[in-house]
């Protein structure tokens, strides 16, 4: 069943790493290893901001089809998803547009509507720009890179599953995303993360002061890694 966190869970969750929420992830055998993160076409562009926690408002845009009217009407039904979603929001936005490398989604305008509305960050294959405009917004941004116009910026379909990067994201999905990278937590299991993240640390944390002992030997390490 779905579980939507409350505001000390999602804190919970906002004091722990990536790619240990990843790890812990895996203990509950809810999807493939392989799958449910994003990959290296998608970069923290603010990882000053530490880490980003908050549900899936979904959309596809093209900035690249030429001589396409810009429509506001599909901002607005962006603008309306954010208002209706459970807080914080991220917004996950697909490019369907022709032109990848030259696509741009979110400036400073489009960013400070959005956290206005309880965004809080955009994770997206699409570029970005106006970043310095942007950073005092303690805006997150997750994106393939920076792009200096916007051409012909269009929203497409709002709400809609879509895939960034591999991974699909569908409405109200919850997100996690920090310097190392972009993933998906299963809203099924997203209340026993953390603490399944105490556990993770806990193994790691030990192998580590394990590495830095003296009594450090490759026989110890075996058994600790085979248990033999």
């Amino acid at each position: 069943m779905a579980i939507r966190l409350g505001p000390e869970q999602l804190e919970e969750l906002r004091s722990v790493d990536s790619p240990t929420v990843a790890n812990a992830i895996e203990a509950f055998k809810v999807r493939d290893d392989t799958q449910g993160f994003m990959g290296m076409d998608i970069r923290c562009l603010t990882p000053e901001f530490g880490v980003m926690v908050g549900y899936a408002v979904t959309a596809t845009a093209d900035s690249m089809t030429p001589g396409r009217a810009r429509d506001r009407k599909g901002h607005m039904r962006l603008f309306d998803a954010i208002a209706a979603s459970p807080k914080p929001a991220v917004l996950v936005v697909q490019d369907v547009g022709p032109k990848g490398t030259h696509a741009c989604f979110l400036g400073d305008v489009i960013a400070s509507l959005s956290s206005r509305l309880g965004a809080i960050g955009i994770v997206t294959d699409g570029g970005v720009r106006d970043l310095d405009g942007v950073r005092p917004l303690g805006f997150h941004i997750f994106a393939a890179g920076l792009v200096v116009a916007h051409g012909t910026f269009n929203i497409i379909d709002v709400g809609i599953p879509v895939e960034v990067s591999g991974t699909r994201v569908q409405l109200g999905d919850l997100i996690h995303g920090d310097s190392s990278g972009v993933t998906t937590v299963p809203l099924e299991i997203a209340d026993k993360v953390y603490e399944q993240c105490q556990k993770v640390r806990e193994r790691e944390i030990g192998l580590r002061d394990y590495a830095h002992s003296r009594e450090f030997t490759l026989e110890g390490l075996r058994a600790k890694l085979l248990g033999k």
